[in-house]
């Protein structure tokens, strides 16, 4: 098995005392146990953390480095900032604005929200195109939460679910202000 040569098992653990974070830990712990097991080999290791024998060897060149180089700079992935977004800042609020309130005072024809309207309402008022999953992350990130009817159980009391329903109207799929902090 690959092992480190300028990094020792005390180097790593001084790391993985400092080291935040999910991946980072498991990098080093994979380093870690590598060096320790004599009878694991690559694979077995890279596959108790859920990768493959490449990537455990990619991180140990890797970790290699920190003889040299501080462990921020060799164990943290650099910040990829992503495809910038079609919506602007200024559109962005305003789509949240306009989802905290009825359709209606959007200007549309519906009592509630839904996946199919705001992806509509985007591509009317901003000329944007999304994809149903993007428009649903935008919407959960605004603060709203997914709520749908409940079936009825053919069995149960019709009393007792008249009683539960009284007030109740049943509806299509909706979104609404999520309570839950």
């Amino acid at each position: 098995m690959a092992s480190l040569n300028d990094v020792s098992t005390d180097d790593l653990r001084q790391v993985l005392a400092e080291v935040e974070g999910k991946k980072p830990t498991q990098r080093v712990m994979a380093a870690i146990n590598s060096l320790e097991e004599d009878e694991a080999t690559m694979e077995d290791v890279a596959e108790r953390y859920g990768y493959t024998a490449g990537w455990l060897s990619r991180w140990l060149d890797r970790l290699e480095r920190l003889a040299d180089e501080p462990f921020e700079e060799v164990v943290y992935d650099e910040h990829r900032s992503g495809r910038p977004s079609e919506l602007s800042g200024q559109q962005h609020d305003k789509f949240v604005e306009a989802l905290h309130e009825s359709p209606e005072e959007a200007g549309l024809d519906a009592p509630a929200w839904s996946v199919p309207l705001a992806r509509h309402y985007l591509a009317e008022e901003f000329d944007v195109e999304y994809c149903e999953r993007h428009v649903r992350r935008l919407m959960s990130e605004a603060g709203l939460s997914w709520k749908t009817a409940r079936p009825e159980f053919y069995k149960s009391d019709e009393r007792a679910q008249e009683a539960w329903q009284e007030g109740f109207k049943k509806s299509a799929t909706t979104w609404t202000m999520n309570t839950r902090s």
